[in-house]
């Protein structure tokens, strides 16, 4: 859309799928394999996911929920992040108790060290595409060529994979 409406003037691309996970804290009585059962503990009062009104994550997350069936049962224990990073930092910090977030979120070090996760199956919710191109503003710039040009290198798809992303025409 933006693309066709003159803000992007190269032709977006996809660089990878994203991916949702369950995550709580190691020190958490939580077990996110659980999943979604875990959600309906009576223990576990705030569940974090981002919001899915302007969040893919979020969108994501929810019809994760409803695709099995327990959205309206915890609708109630959601606390919703205006992000995914912002959601992620609920459940990092002991805000929520269990959280859905991405999974490149949960790979990270800081993340990783703190946290265990239980990774959503894909057919749960709609795909999480990532797209890239450079704005009308981003073509004056520089650097934007070479940040467009290294998105799509072999060494950005290595990072990629690193932090869990699916990369174009991979299994899933």
């Amino acid at each position: 859309e933006l693309y066709k409406e003159g803000h992007i003037i190269t032709e977006p691309k996809l660089y990878a799928v994203g991916r949702i996970v369950v995550w709580t804290r190691k020190d958490s009585p939580f077990d996110p394999s659980k999943f979604p059962d875990v959600l309906l503990d009576p223990r576990a009062r705030r569940i974090a996911i981002a919001n899915w009104e302007h969040a893919p994550y979020g969108r994501a997350a929810k019809e994760a929920l409803e695709s099995y069936g327990v959205f309206e049962r915890v609708r109630n224990k959601l606390v919703l992040g205006e992000n995914i990073s912002q959601t992620a930092s609920f459940v990092y910090s002991g805000a929520a108790d269990i959280g859905i977030i991405a999974l490149s979120l949960a790979l990270a070090p800081q993340m990783e060290a703190r946290g265990k996760y239980w990774l959503i199956p894909e057919d749960k919710h709609e795909r999480l595409a990532q797209g890239y191109g450079i704005t009308k503003e981003g073509g004056k710039l520089k650097n934007s060529k070479r940040f467009y040009d290294f998105i799509g290198s072999p060494e950005a798809r290595k990072i990629f994979v690193k932090y869990g992303f699916v990369l174009p025409g991979e299994a899933r």
